[in-house]
């Protein structure tokens, strides 16, 4: 808007399963984006000679003769397939909604790219996009009965955020630890979900900003008189944030799976190396040796590991002070958890957390009122 037009928006969100309000059919307007594009509003606004932008990712809809624009969900599904490939996952599952293009098509993707690495095998569990609480309810029971009986450890992709925040709720239920039993990703990076979780999700972040600004673009276009193709638009994702539930190296030996979740539920209590042999009943060397041969970690370092990764979470999404996050990690005194930070991740914990403040995007422009006319 600021860039390009003087327009007068009127924006409404709408359940994507709505049809589109009643007003729009006798809207003297110029152009619209819209999510909600049916055949009707199709023909409505063709009819009229409103420009429309489609971005409605349920279904192939260009068939509409609309520009559309959406996410690639195939890269979506080829980026959640290789962040597990690389933890080193050899058993792999899908959960995904059931009727809903964009899960479909990032399911398929998954499933081609784990083909290509040469992991034909995925399981597969898919119901309809509901909401509400009793079906929550339902569907994490039905999720659980499914995971509970796949092969471990596991690789799974949840389709979404909502999706993976089931799957991590029907692994509680079905007592399966994440990520020893099951990592699991989701796509959004809606952050409030992702940190809901009782293990904090890992997720394929989409570049929903990007969308938003080619379809504002392409309708601009329309509008001023040029010509869009009816062909869609995909945007690639961003990239990956990995939280807990993906925190792990994918291992078979029982008793490093064992020593692996109690460091995960204790590593910011103080515990020692001595404390994780004791919990599996075997000595210290041969722990020693054993994690070593499955993560090419000792338990030394797994234990800093977790409290590092702690750090790094309260740093990017806390305010707590630098001597509150080291004493809810397990250090002693903030001056080592300063050291011991800067040798990991390579900047001081002050570095680290200015540099996850967000940015303004290159694709927002200055701020600035329009005049309200014209389109």
């Amino acid at each position: 808007m600021r860039k390009r037009d003087e327009w007068t928006v009127f924006s409404q969100e709408r359940v994507l399963s709505s049809e589109a309000p009643p007003w729009i059919y006798d809207w003297e307007g110029d152009g619209v984006i819209s999510r909600i594009t049916t055949p009707r509003l199709a023909r409505a606004l063709r009819g009229k000679g409103i420009k429309l932008i489609n971005l409605s990712d349920r279904y192939e809809s260009h068939s509409l003769e609309f520009p559309l624009v959406r996410s690639d969900d195939e890269a979506i599904g080829r980026t959640a397939a290789e962040h597990l490939l690389e933890r080193g996952y050899r058993k792999f599952a899908y959960c995904g909604f059931s009727q809903e293009g964009w899960s479909d098509r990032r399911g398929q993707a998954f499933v081609n790219h784990l083909r290509a690495s040469g992991r034909p095998h995925c399981e597969f569990f898919s119901s309809p996009l509901i909401f509400g609480t009793e079906s929550f309810e339902d569907q994490r029971n039905q999720i659980a009965d499914w995971v509970r009986n796949l092969p471990k450890p596991l690789g799974l992709m949840a389709c979404n955020d909502i999706r993976g925040q089931q799957v991590t709720a029907a692994c509680a239920q079905a007592n399966l630890a994440i990520p020893e039993d099951v990592a699991v990703i989701g796509v959004d990076n809606d952050t409030l979900v992702c940190q809901l979780c009782s293990t904090p999700l890992s997720s394929v972040i989409p570049n929903a900003e990007l969308i938003g600004y080619l379809a504002a673009e392409k309708l601009s276009n329309l509008m001023n008189g040029q010509s869009e193709q009816p062909l869609p638009t995909t945007v690639p994702p961003l990239g990956i944030v990995a939280r807990r539930s993906t925190d792990m190296i994918a291992v078979a030996d029982k008793d490093v799976s064992t020593a692996l979740r109690f460091i995960r539920e204790n590593a910011c209590n103080g515990i020692t190396v001595s404390d994780v042999a004791s919990r599996i009943s075997i000595s210290r060397s041969t722990l020693e040796r054993r994690m070593r041969e499955s993560i090419d970690r000792t338990p030394q370092q797994q234990i800093r590991h977790v409290q590092i990764s702690r750090v790094r979470e309260l740093l990017a999404e806390s305010d707590e002070s630098l001597s509150q996050i080291a004493n809810l990690c397990g250090f002693e005194h903030p001056e080592y958890m300063h050291v011991v930070f800067k040798r990991e991740v390579g900047v001081t914990p002050g570095e680290f957390r200015r540099s996850t403040k967000p940015h303004n995007s290159r694709l927002i422009a200055t701020q600035g009122v329009p005049p309200a006319d014209n389109k």
